[in-house]
C-alpha cells in the first residue's frame, strides 16, 4: 500500500478522468464557442468566417454600450451604496441583546429564494395601481410611479430588488466577522468614554476590513454577471433602459438567433470582466490589511 502511494502514476491514474472531464465539459465548449465568434451562425444553418466582423459590429452597436453602461451603474451602486448598508446593518444587529437569531434568519431569507419569485414579488409591490410602494408614496403626495413601464425608474427598480435579494447574505458574513472580535477592546473604549459611532466607526470597521475587501470584490463580481434578475422582471426594457452586457448577449443569440454575434458579445463581456478584476487587484485588493488581535 505504502508503495503504490508512492508511484506516481497511481496519481497520474486519478487525475486523467478528471482533466478529461474537464477538458470535454468546459475548455472544448470554451474553445468551440470562440470559434463561432468568427461566424455568422445564426444556430441552423451552416457557418461562415467572417474574421473579426462581429466584433466590429460589437464596437459599432450603441445598445452593447448602453448596456455596458448598465453594468457600470450595478457595480457603482454594489460598491457605494449596497456595501454601506451592509456594514451598517451588520454593526446594527451585532449590537441587538436579544432576538439576534431571528433578525440574522430574517435578512438571510431572500438569499436563499428563487429569482424567479422575487421578480415576480417585486413585479406587484411596483404595480402602479395596486402596489404597496405606490400606495405608500401616494399617502405621501408621490404621484403614481411606473416603476418597471418608465426609463427613468426602471434601472432604479430592479438595482433595488437586487440588492434586497444578495444584502442578506453579504450582512451574515460581515456580522459574523464582527461577532469573532475580542469584546475587550470595545469594552476598554466604552470605559474610554467612546461612543457607539465612534466604536464602530474606528473600531469595528478598520478591523473588519479584510472582509470588507472581500465584499466589494464579490459585489463587483456579482454585479458583472447580473442577468437573471433583468430577464424575470423586464427582459431588458423598457427600450434597452435595464439591458445588461449578459442580457443583451442572451437575446441577440436566443431571441433573435444571431449565435455567432452573441458568441462574439460572449468573448467581449469575458474580455471586461478580466480587465476590471486586474484593476482591482491592482488598486484595492493590495489595501487588503491581515489584522491580527
Amino acid at each position: 500500500m505504502r508503495s503504490s502511494l508512492r508511484n506516481p502514476y497511481i496519481y497520474t491514474l486519478f487525475v486523467v478522468p478528471t482533466l478529461g472531464l474537464y477538458a470535454l465539459f468546459f475548455i472544448y465548449p470554451m474553445l468551440t464557442s470562440v470559434g463561432y465568434g468568427f461566424t455568422d451562425w445564426n444556430g441552423l444553418q451552416d457557418t461562415n468566417f467572417i474574421g473579426f466582423a462581429n466584433f466590429e459590429r460589437a464596437f459599432a452597436d450603441s445598445s452593447f454600450w448602453n448596456a455596458v453602461r448598465n453594468n457600470m451603474i450595478f457595480i457603482l451602486f454594489s460598491v457605494c451604496v449596497q456595501v454601506p448598508l451592509i456594514v451598517f446593518f451588520a454593526i446594527l444587529i451585532s449590537q441587538v441583546r436579544r432576538f439576534q437569531g431571528f433578525y440574522k434568519t430574517t435578512v438571510f431569507v431572500p438569499s436563499i429564494l428563487s429569482t424567479a419569485v422575487i421578480g415576480i414579488l417585486w413585479g406587484f409591490m411596483y404595480d402602479p395601481e395596486v402596489g404597496i410602494i405606490n400606495q405608500f408614496l401616494g399617502l405621501l403626495g408621490v404621484e403614481t410611479i411606473y416603476w418597471l413601464a418608465d426609463t427613468r425608474w426602471a434601472l432604479l427598480a430592479v438595482l433595488m430588488t437586487n440588492a434586497w435579494q444578495w444584502m442578506g447574505f453579504y450582512i451574515v458574513l460581515v456580522l459574523a466577522a464582527i461577532l469573532s472580535l475580542p469584546k475587550e477592546i470595545n469594552e476598554a473604549a466604552s470605559i474610554d468614554g467612546a461612543s457607539g459611532f465612534q466604536q464602530a466607526w474606528h473600531i469595528t470597521v478598520p478591523l473588519i476590513k479584510p472582509i470588507i475587501s472581500v465584499i466589494v470584490m464579490l459585489s463587483i463580481a456579482g454585479a458583472m454577471r447580473v442577468v437573471d434578475i433583468v430577464l424575470v422582471m423586464t427582459n431588458g426594457g423598457p427600450i434597452g433602459a435595464t439591458d445588461v452586457m449578459a442580457s443583451y448577449m442572451v437575446n441577440r443569440a436566443i431571441r433573435y438567433g444571431d449565435y455567432g454575434y452573441g458568441t462574439a458579445l460572449s468573448i467581449m463581456i469575458f474580455a471586461i470582466a478580466l480587465l476590471l478584476t486586474a484593476l482591482y487587484q491592482l488598486t484595492f485588493g493590495k489595501m487588503r490589511e491581515r489584522v491580527e488581535f
